[in-house]
């Protein structure tokens, strides 16, 4: 019976032992680069600033944050797919849409099904539905609404983004009508809307939530199965007549295939550690982000779960990119 090194490094994964043998014993001996595949100031950037610093200390090793955007994040996802298997180049990005970008992409130049390991799921932050506060709605029906005899604009972080897919998505199920504006990232969507060149957003919590509170966009819906504590008075799309309907940011990390299964193993363990620390907990949870965790196998099949929902989505609304 022959076994293939896939099924090895599955199989090393679940017993916790390493895929390409023990992991080194040097290791980490030199920086780890921890990329970002957006633009700083999104969800994964506050994310990968917020674990730096303490993982960096765990693991006696300098962690970097670097910014590799592009092509929807695609570009630093590559970049990390094909990197050296070795632990010393991570990726923290929206799990959830990279799981997209294969139902998206006709010519994705890796596979992150086959390319990339999850470690950890870290944080879950649910799309918060804002408008420019001049735009004369205060829930869903009235948008719906204006949207038929409004043009409005609606940004987005990116075309096949998790955002824009959540805006497909919502526009469908309500019977609204809006043209969609991409950007290169979410920061940019915000500024923008926030100035009034577009007029609706879908975006993570995580960093959205600042500017509704400070009163620079105004909040119709929360995308998530049940209330937000910390923001308790504003209904979610599910109660305003999209039954079922949740969409948000999964920040997780990966790393390349390959990497030695003890490796991902201690980076998982120290991770969990770290966004569990209730110092980090509690600023996350003010933010509007809830600590998510997961085993390595769990977010794999996670991974999984969330192409074959969104694939759906995607071939309802006919969006392939190049």
């Amino acid at each position: 019976m022959s076994i293939n090194r896939r099924d090895l490094i599955g199989a090393s994964l679940a017993l916790g032992i390493g895929a390409a043998g023990a992991q080194p014993q040097n290791w980490p001996s030199k920086p780890i680069r921890l990329v970002v595949p957006y633009p700083p100031g999104g969800s994964s950037d506050i994310i990968a600033r917020s674990i730096a610093q303490p993982l960096s200390e765990a693991l006696k090793q300098s962690v970097i944050v670097e910014n590799k955007a592009g092509a929807n994040g695609n570009l630093g996802a590559d970049y990390v797919a094909k990197s050296a298997p070795d632990g010393y180049t991570l990726l923290l990005c929206d799990t959830g849409a990279l799981a997209i970008s294969p139902s998206v992409y006709t010519k994705l130049p890796f596979d992150p099904t086959k390319d990339l390991r999850g470690v950890t799921m870290l944080a879950y932050s649910p799309h918060l539905l804002v408008v420019h506060p001049s735009v004369p709605a205060s829930n869903l029906k009235e948008l719906v609404a204006l949207s038929k005899k409004t043009e409005l604009n609606f940004a987005v972080t990116a075309m096949g983004s998790a955002p824009h897919l959540a805006g497909v998505a919502v526009e469908r199920a309500s019977g609204a009508k809006w043209q969609y504006i991409p950007y290169k990232g979410g920061s940019q969507a915000i500024t923008d809307t926030i100035a009034g060149q577009t007029q609706i957003l879908m975006n993570g919590m995580l960093a959205t939530l600042p500017f509704v509170q400070s009163g620079k966009l105004k909040i119709l819906g929360v995308s998530k199965g049940s209330r937000m504590p910390l923001i308790g008075n504003v209904p979610t799309l599910a109660e305003q007549g999209l039954s079922g309907f949740e969409s948000g940011t999964w920040q997780g990390l990966l790393v390349a295939n390959g990497t030695p299964a003890a490796i991902i193993n201690r980076l998982n363990a120290e991770l969990i550690k770290i966004i569990r620390n209730p110092d980090i907990r509690a600023k996350l949870a003010g933010q509007g982000a809830e600590v998510v965790t997961m085993t390595p196998v769990q977010q794999d099949e996670f991974f999984n779960r969330e192409k074959a929902r969104w694939a759906k989505v995607v071939d309802q609304a006919s969006i392939k990119l190049d």
